[in-house]
């Protein structure tokens, strides 16, 4: 594991460390396509670090051979226009144009509750940040496997495509799309050696505590889902609450059934520092420069991991953690075109059963 030693007794670890291993596999992957993939980038607003964002996705595609095409509407087209305005109708039209492949919109643009609203408009079958409900309710239900035809369904299923105890992908069936974000932190994790590889898939974060810090639909509450779907025990840590993320096991009445083991949610009394003291890795998504992760807080070995732009933690956070990652951002856009080929490979399939009928 290559890592930078500095100041403090734990390790620096850079997420170019992490992203250097998926580098081959999207590689591979594109190579096998027939033409590169196209992604489509919309920027609607005049926020400096979205358009820094879109940069960054231009330039990581077409270093790695993607196709890269930025749509700006709104603010980020002219001044004289309104934040977001014409965003709607520019995922629309990418929806219905079958040269692309793949669509990311880049927020925030408007609040919560409208962006939430664009984020279904995106089709689920281009959305390669995993953001649109038929995707979320997989990662809750802990379906991991499904057939790219139940996409196209007016409602998810409540039953379960797929079960399988490996990461190999049953027959007839493709890995669903996870936000790119929270797939991201579950890689530098299992790079640094959280995940126990000797236990079956799915468990491999068992035995571990973790707290997540912010529990934004984006990014805090699909990462304690998908941690806890992966055996840990998980405090999902918000501005007004605590919660406690834990697995629900598989019963004879679930397992006839056929649905999945999957997170449940408690109701949790315990306070920050209480949680922070039992962790043994420490995440945090708060977007402000002032929030900081008190270090004396912190469990003694504990790992760090900040998703946000800000830095959430003290600058003697090694003092204390044994490996801290500072940012996640380039393995997140490795994700996503991980996502992008996914999302090539869903429409493969499903051209190959129109035309066998």
């Amino acid at each position: 594991m290559a890592a930078e030693e500095t100041s403090g007794k734990g390790l620096l670890i850079k997420s170019d460390t992490v992203a250097e291993a998926f580098h081959n596999e999207v590689k591979s992957g594109l190579a096998s396509c027939s033409r590169p993939p196209k992604l489509v980038g919309i920027l609607a607003s005049s926020s400096a670090p979205s358009r820094s964002y879109a940069t960054f996705t231009k330039k990581q595609c077409e270093d790695l051979g993607f196709q890269f095409v930025l749509k700006t509407t709104g603010a980020a087209e002219s001044p004289d226009l309104g934040e977001g305005e014409g965003v709607e109708e520019a995922i629309i039209e990418a929806n219905e144009d079958e040269t692309v492949d793949g669509i990311m919109v880049y927020y925030p643009i408007f609040n919560v509750q409208q962006d939430g609203y664009l984020q279904q408009v995106v089709s689920p079958l281009k959305d390669v940040e995993g953001l649109n409900v038929k995707f979320h309710y997989n990662l809750y239900h802990n379906i991991r496997f499904i057939k790219p035809g139940s996409l196209l369904a007016a409602e998810p299923s409540r039953i379960a495509t797929a079960l399988s105890s490996s990461d190999e992908v049953p027959p007839g069936t493709v890995k669903s799309i996870l936000p790119c974000t929270p797939l991201a932190v579950v890689k530098c994790l299992e790079h640094v050696g959280v995940y126990n590889t000797l236990l079956k898939y799915g468990d491999r974060a068992y035995g571990k505590t973790i707290t997540v810090v912010n529990r934004s639909e984006v990014v805090g509450r699909p990462l304690a889902a998908l941690l806890s779907n992966d055996g840990a025990r998980v405090f999902s840590v918000d501005i007004d609450s605590v919660q406690e993320y834990t697995k629900r096991p598989q019963t004879e009445s679930t397992q006839a059934r056929k649905y999945h083991p999957h997170h449940i949610v408690h109701s949790c009394s315990k306070t920050l520092q209480e949680c922070l003291a039992l962790s043994d890795v420490v995440i945090t998504a708060v977007p402000s420069a002032s929030y900081k992760v008190k270090t004396d807080w912190l469990k003694d070995g504990c790992v760090c991991v900040n998703v946000s732009s800000e830095k959430n933690f003290e600058k003697d956070v090694r003092e204390k953690a044994s490996i801290y990652i500072p940012a996640v951002g380039k393995v997140t856009i490795l994700m996503l075109l991980r996502n992008l080929l996914r999302l090539r490979q869903y429409q493969d399939v499903l051209r190959q059963d129109s035309e066998q009928r």
